[in-house]
């Protein structure tokens, strides 16, 4: 076991950003990765010109790496916003717009998985209010992942970056992935478990995997504290994936990590060599 037995992408939206959008999936090539995640590249348009997801999907498969996890549009990030699902309104409106034009890329790449992250508490608005939002938009967005034969991930993030956003547990983001599930029955709503925010979080981490591993449909990355590569915390990184792994996670370990003062293609000396 260990970290050569497992299959890691690389997050194009936290790593290689200092290079244009559609030089990063040909860097992470070059790196040795075979497959990527994004977050929503384009932060202010759900919708953007077909022109440019046709310049993205094209670096995507020029480089020849899969892509393994797209987000919904999620409002600005990085930046203040932590999704766009929960937010009454323009934002709403946006997300519902994103829907099929985010799957619709997705299916086009083979990608299986899409990411909708949940949002922040806003003030002046009951929070019961936004939770039967949340909901309506979360339904739809499973709705929209079946049609492309997609997952449909909820992400747990960590209050003490997130103070504002009401999912920052595996408890509650499993609840979600549970009220999306009953109400769809698809069953395609699944937990996106971020082993760097849990332990932001202060969980007991190998006890939220051996409850959820089954649910799990997603995993990423950092170490902590510091959010770098592993190695630079404290994280036991390498022995909660092989738990992973011996419990029946097989899918894709997103490194959603910074890279920090260098080059991001010299953040991955902890990954063994390849041969």
């Amino acid at each position: 076991m260990g970290y050569s037995d497992q299959r890691f992408n690389v997050n194009l939206s936290i790593l290689f950003t200092e290079l244009p959008l559609l030089e990063r999936p040909a860097a992470a090539a070059a790196a040795g990765f075979t497959a990527v995640e994004l977050w929503w590249p384009w932060v202010d348009a759900p919708t953007p010109e077909q022109s440019e997801l046709d310049a993205l999907r094209a670096a995507i498969t020029d480089a020849g790496v899969q892509l393994v996890g797209l987000n919904f549009y999620a409002g600005q990030l990085p930046g203040p916003d932590r999704g766009a699902l929960s937010i009454p309104g323009e934002e709403s409106e946006k997300f519902r717009a994103n829907l099929a034009v985010a799957a619709d890329f997705a299916k086009s790449l083979g990608c299986e998985a899409l990411n909708a992250l949940y949002g922040n508490r806003v003030e002046g608005v009951d929070p019961a209010v936004q939770d039967e939002l949340a909901l309506e938009n979360l339904v739809l967005a499973a709705r929209e992942a079946d049609r492309v034969g997609a997952v449909l991930l909820i992400e747990a993030l960590n209050k003490p970056e997130s103070p504002l956003c009401p999912i920052v547990s595996a408890d509650a983001a499993i609840a979600v992935v549970d009220k999306v599930n009953a109400a769809t029955g698809l069953g395609n709503a699944k937990f996106l478990m971020d082993l760097y925010h849990l332990s932001m979080n202060g969980e007991d981490l190998p006890a939220v995997i051996e409850r959820y591993v089954a649910q799990t449909g997603h995993v990423q990355i950092a170490d902590n504290p510091g959010r770098g590569a592993p190695g630079t915390g404290a994280l036991p990184l390498e022995e909660l994936l092989d738990q992973l792994r011996k419990a029946g996670y097989e899918g894709f370990v997103g490194l959603e990590y910074k890279a920090g003062d260098r080059p991001s293609a010299e953040a991955f000396g902890w990954l063994p060599a390849a041969g």
